[in-house]
């Protein structure tokens, strides 16, 4: 198997860490094989692939579409390492409003799938960091949502305290007011 699947703690955000076959010209990897994801339970069709640069200490998220739009995202690196986060928006889960993160890098090759009920966001960890990331669903603004990425009801322990941040992104509402959004 090309690929080994890490279930984490949210049940559904999966660690895809791909078999690497290096020499001295450099590596290959299969990073999506339709077969693969599907013997692990991800069958998602992706029809939209995201591509972002970011630079040092930067925070992007975070993030996240609502029903019917909402966007499962399988995201990997291709240059520099982020510190990859998702969040649990599913109201009726025990996991409700808990977050997991994975390092991912263009050293490590893992990447991270979330299903279309999470949060996304990630800290750049490197000078710079580029992500690449297929979605299920294209984007649609008037079904984007955000959390403040520093809700302290959320408490995630980014790596960054002061980070670089868009001016959308100091905006979005504390997780409180999402969940009665999500609620209604």
């Amino acid at each position: 198997m090309p690929c080994e699947f890490k279930d984490l703690a949210l049940g559904g955000v999966t660690l895809v860490v791909p078999r690497v076959f290096k020499d001295d010209r450099g590596y290959f990897l299969e990073s999506y094989k339709y077969s693969e994801f599907a013997a692990a339970g991800i069958t998602e069709r992706f029809v939209q692939e995201n591509h972002s640069f970011s630079t040092a200490h930067v925070v992007r998220g975070l993030h996240f579409q609502l029903a019917p739009k909402a966007q499962g995202k399988l995201v990997r690196v291709v240059q520099g390492s982020v510190w990859d986060v998702a969040v649990d928006l599913r109201p009726d889960s025990p996991t409700f409003g808990k977050w997991v993160a994975a390092e991912l890098s263009d050293q490590n090759h893992h990447q991270l799938y979330l299903p279309p009920w999470c949060a996304h966001g990630f800290c750049v960890l490197s000078e710079v960091a580029q992500v690449v990331y297929k979605v299920t669903d294209e984007y649609s603004p008037q079904h984007e949502g955000g959390i403040a990425w520093d809700d302290p009801q959320l408490a995630i322990d980014w790596p960054e305290k002061q980070p670089g941040l868009s001016a959308r992104d100091q905006k979005w509402p504390p997780f409180a007011e999402v969940v009665k959004r999500l609620q209604s």
